[in-house]
This record gives C-alpha cells, structure tokens and sequence, in this order.
C-alpha cells in the first residue's frame, strides 16, 4: 500500500465518522447505536473482536512486511536474507502491542508426513525463536503450527524452495491490552499515520486530517 493509499483510506474512515455530525469528543469516549460509519460504531465493533477488524491489521502486515521466509533443504537455520526478513516483521510487531500473531511452518513434498511436520515445526519454532530475540514477547506469538508438506504453494515431489517456508500471520487481538478495551480504534489501525483527526469543517463536511510522513 503506498503512502498516498494509506492517506486516502484514513480519511475514507474519517469522513464516514464525521457524518454522526459530533467528531469533537475523542474517538472511543462513547459507544452509542449511530449511523454505519461512526467512530463509536467502530470501537464497539473492535471490543466484541469482528474480524474485520483482525482482517485489516493483516493486510496491513501484508502490504508492509514480507510474510513468508524460506529455508534451505532439510534445514531450520535462518540465513541472512531470512534474518532481515525476520528484523522488519520484528519491527512492525512490536509497533502493536495488541495484536497476536502465528507463525505456520511448512515443508517441500520430499520425505514422508510425519518427518515433515517436525521440520516445519522446527522452521516456526526457528521463525519464533528469532523474533523473541529482537524484543518480540513470545506469549504474542499465539501458537507455532507445522502444515509439514500438507499445503504446498508448488505441486511437485522435487526439492521446491517455495513450498520450504514458514509464513507469520496476525491472529487477533490480546483480550487485556488497554487500548483494546478502551476501544481506540484509531490509534490501533493508523497509530502511525495520524496526530491529529480532530477537526471538521461544518460548512461542508469535509474533515481536516493532519498526518506524518
């Protein structure tokens, strides 16, 4: 997602609350029933976790960090690309210290099942441990899964880079994070993006969004 897309989809969000036509109280001081589109709506739909909401961190995750690292045959060693690869998701994890996160281990198709699913499960625990390392806390890494060779990206018994991977996904929300139950929904989604999203101008809606480069 580029910068400007950022942009517009954080005043999309803005300009649908503003139409409740009371944007001057902080966003999640209330919960009411308002039109689709207000920011307390917003709140209460995070509180009760939707999946929407779970749904639009990861794309995030997606479009900023790579997802996927692969490893070497027969082997649960992180080289150096894997590494840098590991240091930006680190980075961006530990932005959002409300969100969960699995790490899902796979194999290529050479071998039987039950060998494969140790190693994949030796490549997450890999992926897991690294990120514990750079300041990642490891009961935010909700759970270590192995698919082994179940769920290949390439059909074919040869030795297949792509399918030798681990892939780390948003998994929700931790239940007891403070911004979470205090439903700030903004500072969540666009903490990074927005200082200030205060303003409205009441002659014609249009709300007055100040965000950092």
């Amino acid at each position: 997602m580029t910068g400007i897309s950022k942009r517009l989809a954080l005043v999309s969000v803005l300009a649908l609350a503003a139409c409740s036509g009371d944007f001057h109280r902080e966003m999640g001081s209330e919960v009411d029933k308002g039109q689709f589109g207000n920011a307390t709506m917003h709140n209460a739909l995070i509180q009760t976790g939707q999946l929407e909401y779970t749904i639009a961190l990861a794309e995030r995750f997606n479009a900023e960090v790579p997802d996927t690292v692969n490893f070497a045959f027969n082997s649960a060693q992180l080289d150096a690309e894997a590494r840098a690869i590991l240091d930006r998701q680190a980075n961006f994890i530990r932005q959002f210290p409300e969100v969960r996160f699995k790490v899902f281990g796979h194999t290529d198709l050479v071998g039987s099942q039950n060998y494969n699913y140790g190693l994949g499960k030796r490549r997450a625990n890999a992926v897991v441990g690294y990120l514990v390392s750079r300041g990642v806390s490891k009961s935010r890494l909700e759970a270590v899964v192995s698919y082994g060779k179940s769920r290949p990206i390439i059909q074919t018994s040869a030795p297949e880079e792509r399918n030798r991977r681990t892939v780390t996904e948003v998994s929700g929300f931790v239940k007891d994070a403070p911004l979470v139950l205090n439903g700030k929904y903004a500072q969540i989604i666009w903490r990074n993006y927005t200082q200030s999203a205060e303003r409205i101008h009441p002659s014609n809606n249009i709300v007055a969004v100040q965000v950092s480069e």
